[in-house]
C-alpha cells in the first residue's frame, strides 16, 4: 500500500466507520477530511481526521444527509473524493453522480448501478432471466389491495411484506393467514411511507427457518471481479444484524462456488465498481434465494478482512482512483484463513425491546487487541450518545485458526470490555455466544427468538464477590507503598483479635442481603484479612484473593479481582465508584449499591469496629454510654481521598470512642468498643 491514490479524501459519515476509513486512508498518507453535526463537534472521528468542517444542525437531514453541505464541504478543502461510508448518503444515486458533476470521485459504485439495486423490486425484475435463482414472489407496479390479496394466494402462506424501496426491517411484516394480510399491508405501507417516502410493497415466500448468508464481492472499471466468499449473518433482532461471522457454518465448497458465482453475476450484470454484498437466503435443503444487493461497504466486512487479509477500503480506494484489482488478485489465489466472527455492541436496552439508549459513556475501556482481536469503535470515554443517529458504538471481532477458537477468543475479550453510563446489548451479546445453540451453529434468522427463554435467565446473584471486594478494599491503600513480598500478602490487619465483619449486601435491582465475614487463623500464605469465611443467608463460603488497582476513570477506580471461591479462581475486572461496584462477570456484569453498606463492620467476643484502611477521623458522631441502632454512623474518616462511614453493624451500646476528630489511624485500628446484647444478637443472625 504504498502507491499514491489521491491526496486528501473526504468522509461523508461518523462513527466507526469513519475512524475505520481514516485508519487505512492515513497509512497511505492521504489526508482526511471529517464533517461533523453540532451534536459530534468533539466526537472522536473529528479528532482523528487532519481537518474537520462544521455542517451545522443536530439531525441526519440538517447534516450528514444534506449532500449540498456535503458537496461545498469537499470544494473548500480541496478534496478529492469523498468515501460514503455505510448508511446516510452512500446508496444515494443522485449523491453519486452530483459528485461525479463536480469533478470528485464517489469511492463506491456508479449512480446507475445504485439506481438499479436500490429497489428490491426492480433489481429482482432485472435478475428474472439472470439465472440467480429468486424467492418466489410479487414485484409489480400494481399495489392495490385487492392485486396484492390475489397474488398473495398465488405464493402461498407464510409470506413476507417488505417495502420496495429500503430495508433495515422498516415496513416488514410477517404474514401467516389471509386473516391478517390486510391490516398488515396497511401497516407496513405505514412504515414504508415514514421511512423511505414511498409505500410500494412486494411479497415473497416467507422460507420457514432460513440462514442470511452474502456474499461479499468486488470488481473494479476493467471488468475483473472477485468474490471473497460469504458470511452468515442469521442472528439477527427486529431484522437488523447483531452477530456476523465468516467462512458461514456447515458450507460446502460446491455450494460456496455456486452462491459465489451467483453474487458475481448479479455484480456483472450492472457493470459494478467497488465492494458490494450480494444477500442470499439459504434453506436446510441448501437450496439459496436472492434477496438484495447492498451497494457499499457492509458494517460487517471486518469478519471477511480477517480470514483474507485483504483491506477492502484499500482495495476502494484503489478502484476509485481508476485503478484495477492487485495484479496478484485472482478467485483462485484467495485464501480462507481461519474463522473471524464479529458482534455490534448498541447503546440500546434489550429488556426494552431494544429501544436506543442515550446518556454519556462514563466507562469506555476496552479489551486487550492482538492480531486476533478487533475494535472497530467511534467513541471514546466521556462521549455523549445522542438521539439523533444510529445508536451503534463499536463493532467487536475475533479471529481463530477454527470456530471454536474464534468464539472463544470473542468471548473472552468481550468479558473484558468495560462500558457504563449507558445501556448496552454488552451482557446480551455475552449470552447469545454462551448459548450451545450457538456453539453448534444451529443458525436461522430467528435464532434470538427461538432461544427468548435462556436468552432472558437471570444470572445468579455473585454476593461473594460483591463481598469479597468490599473486604480487601483496605488493602488497596498499602499498593502505593513498596511490596517486596507475595502480591497476595497486604500490610496493615493489626488487631490480634479474630475480625468479623459484617455486610449489608444490596444489588442494583434491590435484594438485599446481610452477610458476615470471619478472617480465617490459618490462612495459607495471606493475612487473615485477605481469607475469610462468608456466612450467607443458608449457606456459607470460603472466600480469598487480592485486588489490584489497574486505572482511573474520572471518578471511577478500575480494579481486577483475583478471587478464591471455594477453591475454585477466577479473575474478573470491577469498576468502583462512590456508590457502586460494577462487576464485569464472563457471563455478563453485575451492579451492586455501595453507599448502603460501606463500611460497616463488627468484631466478635469483643464488639470493636476498626479502621477500614489507614486515614484520619474527621467526625465522631456518638459518646461513651450512647445507645445506638443497627446500621447508625458512629464515625466518620476519610481516606484515600474518600469519606467512609463506620456503622452499628446492630443494635449496641457504646462502651469506649478510642480517637477523636483529627486523629491519624492505621488501617485494622480499633477505634470504637460497643457492648452488644444478647437480644441484639439474636437479632443480628436472625
Amino acid at each position: 500500500m504504498t502507491e499514491h491514490l489521491f491526496n486528501k479524501i473526504l468522509i461523508a459519515n461518523r462513527g466507526e466507520i469513519a475512524v475505520r476509513v481514516m485508519r487505512t486512508a492515513q497509512a497511505l498518507g492521504i489526508r482526511t477530511v471529517a464533517i461533523y453535526s453540532d451534536a459530534d463537534a468533539s466526537a472522536l472521528h473529528v479528532q482523528q481526521a487532519d481537518e474537520a468542517i462544521a455542517l451545522g444542525g443536530v439531525t441526519a437531514a440538517e447534516s450528514y444527509l444534506d449532500m449540498h453541505k456535503v458537496l461545498d464541504a469537499a470544494r473548500a478543502t480541496g478534496a478529492e473524493a469523498i468515501h460514503p461510508g455505510y448508511g446516510f448518503l452512500s446508496e444515494n444515486a443522485a449523491f453519486a453522480r452530483a459528485c461525479e458533476e463536480a469533478g470528485i470521485a464517489f469511492i463506491g459504485p456508479s449512480a446507475a448501478a445504485i439506481e438499479a439495486m436500490g429497489d428490491k423490486a426492480s433489481a429482482k425484475a432485472l435478475l428474472a432471466d439472470s439465472g440467480v435463482p429468486l424467492v418466489p414472489g410479487y414485484h409489480g407496479d400494481e399495489q392495490s389491495d385487492q392485486r396484492l390479496s390475489a397474488e398473495a394466494e398465488r405464493i402461498g402462506y407464510p409470506l413476507l411484506l417488505k417495502a420496495s424501496a429500503g430495508g433495515g426491517g422498516k415496513g416488514m411484516r410477517i404474514v401467516l393467514s389471509a386473516a391478517t394480510l390486510h391490516d398488515d399491508i396497511a401497516a407496513a405501507r405505514r412504515e414504508a411511507r415514514s421511512a423511505f417516502g414511498d409505500d410500494r410493497l412486494l411479497i415473497e415466500k416467507y422460507l420457514i427457518r432460513p440462514r442470511h448468508v452474502e456474499v461479499q464481492v468486488f470488481m473494479d472499471s476493467f471488468g475483473n471481479g472477485v468474490y471473497l466468499f460469504e458470511r452468515d449473518c442469521s442472528v439477527q433482532r427486529r431484522h437488523q444484524k447483531v452477530i456476523e461471522e465468516a467462512p458461514a457454518p456447515g458450507m460446502t465448497a460446491a455450494l460456496r462456488q455456486r452462491m459465489g458465482e451467483a453474487a458475481l453475476a448479479v455484480a456483472q450484470r450492472i457493470q459494478y465498481r467497488g465492494a458490494g454484498t450480494v444477500e442470499f437466503l439459504l434453506d436446510a435443503n441448501h437450496e439459496f434465494f436472492f434477496m438484495e444487493m447492498n451497494t457499499r461497504l457492509q458494517v460487517e466486512h471486518p469478519v471477511t478482512e480477517m480470514i483474507t487479509g485483504v483491506d477492502l477500503v484499500y482495495w476502494q480506494l484503489r478502484v476509485a482512483a481508476g485503478k484495477g484489482l492487485p495484479q496478484e488478485v485472482s478467485q483462485q489465489n484467495l485464501p480462507i484463513n481461519g474463522h473471524a466472527i464479529e458482534v455490534r455492541l448498541y447503546a440500546e436496552d434489550p429488556d426494552n425491546h431494544f429501544l436506543p439508549a442515550i446518556g454519556r459513556l462514563k466507562l469506555w475501556q476496552a479489551p486487550e487487541l492482538n492480531s486476533s482481536v478487533r475494535l472497530d469503535s467511534g467513541v471514546q470515554q466521556g462521549d455523549e450518545v445522542s438521539p439523533y443517529y444510529d445508536p451503534m458504538l463499536a463493532k467487536l471481532i475475533a479471529h481463530g485458526r477454527d470456530r471454536t477458537e474464534a468464539l472463544h477468543n470473542l468471548r473472552t475479550a468481550l468479558a473484558a470490555l468495560q462500558v457504563d453510563g449507558v445501556k448496552t446489548n454488552r451482557d446480551f451479546l455475552l449470552r447469545l455466544l454462551s448459548l450451545e445453540a450457538f456453539a453448534n451453529a444451529e443458525l436461522s434468522t430467528d435464532f434470538i427468538e427461538r432461544n427468548q427463554h435462556e436468552l432472558t435467565q437471570p444470572l445468579p446473584t455473585h454476593w461473594e464477590l460483591a463481598a469479597l471486594t468490599e473486604l480487601l478494599l483496605p488493602t488497596l491503600a498499602s499498593q502505593s507503598q513498596p511490596q517486596a513480598h507475595d502480591p497476595w500478602h497486604a500490610d496493615g490487619f493489626l488487631s490480634a483479635l479474630p475480625a468479623q465483619r459484617v455486610l449489608r449486601l444490596e444489588s442494583a435491582v434491590g435484594d438485599v442481603l446481610r452477610a458476615r465475614a470471619r478472617a480465617n487463623e490459618q490462612a495459607h500464605g495471606l493475612d487473615r484479612n485477605q481469607s475469610w469465611n462468608l456466612q450467607l443467608a443458608d449457606h456459607s463460603v470460603q472466600i480469598q484473593g487480592r485486588l489490584e488497582l489497574k486505572g482511573q476513570a474520572g471518578d471511577i477506580r478500575l480494579l481486577q479481582l483475583e478471587a478464591r471461591v471455594n477453591g475454585q479462581q477466577q479473575s474478573l475486572p470491577l469498576a468502583l465508584s462512590e456508590h457502586e461496584l460494577l462487576l464485569f462477570l464472563p457471563q455478563g456484569s453485575q451492579r451492586f449499591v455501595r453507599n448502603r453498606w460501606l463500611g460497616e463492620q463488627a468484631q466478635d467476643d469483643h464488639g470493636g469496629l476498626t479502621a477500614p484502611m489507614a486515614g484520619q477521623v474527621l467526625e465522631v458522631k456518638v459518646q461513651p454510654g450512647e445507645q445506638v441502632e443497627a446500621g447508625q454512623v458512629l464515625m466518620i474518616m476519610e481516606a484515600m481521598k474518600m469519606e467512609h462511614s463506620i456503622r452499628a453493624p446492630q443494635a449496641a451500646l457504646v462502651q469506649a470512642v478510642l480517637y477523636q476528630a483529627g486523629d491519624q489511624v492505621a488501617e485494622g485500628t480499633e477505634l470504637l468498643q460497643l457492648e452488644i446484647t444478647e437480644e441484639a444478637a439474636a437479632e443480628a443472625d436472625a
